[in-house]
């Protein structure tokens, strides 16, 4: 029997706590749960049908290649018979200790993207590859933060962002949101009001567009707000933009969403302005990823911002991840480098496309299915995620059966939907730390209409208003 070694552990290790989310996808597979837990994109929206690697073949008995074939026939000719492109990144490289970086492909690739679509203010910027968001939240906690300080967090948010900033002994300062994220006019009167014997919070963390869990999105005006108080109180904000292009039109209850076809520049120009396309000081960094866009597998993101930060972030990578796996970093800049600036923005227009239609029938369905004596929601205008808002104090046994307690009717209603066949993720489960308890009644459930096909998603959305439903008396 192995001898327990917990004692060893580091306090940091210990404090790590499992994440409900997790715990949640025990069901993701099983045919009798509709799973709309999970922002996992359907694999019909991955680029890549088929990956083929050419490898050599056994015996080698010539060894492998630090002498000429014998034969004048030599492997490497044989296993690079495909055609390569000059914005191809060689396997021969990608697969060496290289560049903490990134690979200058699809670095120069990503740095026009970024100059195409957020145009940043200053000259002094640049961007490293890391191996996506999570990653690169964790980078700038190691980056700007010493244990003990504070940063300013949306009240409700993503789990794994919280976890990785508890385990670094980072104090959490929750900012009210609404159904349009964080309210800038609560985020001034919070710094205004400040305990001047502590230092003021150094970062700002929000999840712009389509915001998870909550589906909310900043717009401009809100934005160059936030900027500015950013810039009043000096601290830096983290924009985390895994579903900045995943952007609709609004939803107009009785009318279909205008599906017509967009130039590239009417895509563009729809955009909602990033944080980044508006710093004059360079205090943002943005955080960007191809999870959403292109596949989760890639695990390629990249963080944007000025240089002198970006080489802090070079620093602290040579360290530890080095760099993403040279197999991505191949694999992607092959298909952007035939794809182009221009194929890559019509993938991202044809996504848009995908996702309005999933949005548009989601809401669809919650009209015809859910009882609005209790639920409401606010369409989505970005991002994979919506959110029904339940009132527990119209449960008829509120005050008795759950003692006041909110929590205690959000928890019944997700048992019942999982018992209906139909899992979507309590609110609960994504607040902040520190927010401060309230007399509120309502709550929420997060669902995505991103990880399931339209029938199916119908099906769930019918079993979980079916629930809701039973367990109201309605």
């Amino acid at each position: 029997m192995v001898k327990d070694l917990s004692h060893l552990l580091s306090d940091q290790s210990k404090g790590r706590q499992p994440s409900p989310l997790k715990s949640a996808f025990k069901y993701y597979g099983k045919d009798d749960i509709v799973f709309l837990g999970g922002g996992l994109p359907m694999a019909d929206y991955f680029p890549w049908e088929k990956i083929v690697a050419y490898s050599p073949e056994p015996p080698f008995e010539d060894g492998i290649g630090a002498q000429p074939s014998v034969t004048g026939k030599s492997v490497v000719s044989e296993v690079h018979k495909h055609k390569v492109e000059e914005f191809d990144i060689p396997l021969a490289r990608s697969l060496q200790y290289g560049n903490t970086q990134g690979n200058q492909e699809l670095v120069q690739f990503l740095k026009d993207h970024t100059e195409m679509i957020h145009n940043v203010p200053y000259s002094e910027w640049d961007l490293c590859l890391t191996i996506g968001n999570t990653q690169s939240w964790e980078a700038c906690i190691r980056t700007f933060c010493n244990p003990g300080d504070a940063i300013l967090v949306e009240e409700f948010t993503f789990p794994s962002a919280v976890e990785t900033a508890r385990n670094l002994n980072v104090e959490f300062v929750p900012v009210k949101m609404d159904a349009y994220g964080i309210i800038p006019s609560a985020l001034d009167e919070l710094l205004a009001n400040w305990d001047s014997s502590k230092p003021i919070p150094k970062l700002l963390y929000s999840i712009c567009t389509g915001q998870n869990p909550t589906g909310s999105s900043l717009n401009e005006e809100r934005r160059r707000e936030i900027y500015s108080i950013a810039c009043k109180y000096d601290f830096i904000i983290i924009e985390d933009e895994p579903y900045y292009f995943l952007q609709m039109n609004e939803y107009e209850t009785g009318k279909k969403t205008e599906l017509k076809e967009q130039t590239h520049e009417e895509f563009l120009n729809a955009l909602v302005k990033s944080f980044i396309s508006m710093d004059v000081e360079g205090r943002v960094l943005r955080l960007d990823s191809f999870s959403k866009v292109l596949a989760p597998g890639s695990r390629i993101g990249w963080i944007v911002g000025q240089s002198a930060l970006l080489e802090r972030f070079i620093r602290l990578h040579e360290v530890s991840i080095q760099a993403p796996s040279g197999f991505s970093q191949s694999i992607v800049q092959a298909l952007l480098g035939r794809w182009g600036q221009s194929g890559y923005v019509d993938w991202l227009i044809a996504l848009r496309k995908e996702y309005t239609i999933k949005r548009d029938f989601t809401i669809q369905a919650l009209e015809k299915y859910m009882p609005t004596e209790v639920v409401s929601w606010t369409p989505p205008i970005a991002g994979m995620f919506f959110t029904i808002v339940l009132d527990a104090a119209k449960h008829p046994e509120f005050k008795t059966k759950y003692n006041s307690d909110p929590l205690e009717v959000e928890n019944a209603v997700y048992e019942h939907g999982l018992k209906d066949g139909c899992l979507m993720i309590p609110g609960s489960w994504f607040k902040a730390p520190n927010v401060p308890k309230t007399n509120e009644t309502t709550f929420f459930y997060r669902g995505t209409y991103a990880a399931v096909p339209l029938e199916t998603l119908g099906v769930g959305l019918e079993r979980f208003a079916n629930a809701v439903k039973a367990e109201f008396g309605l």
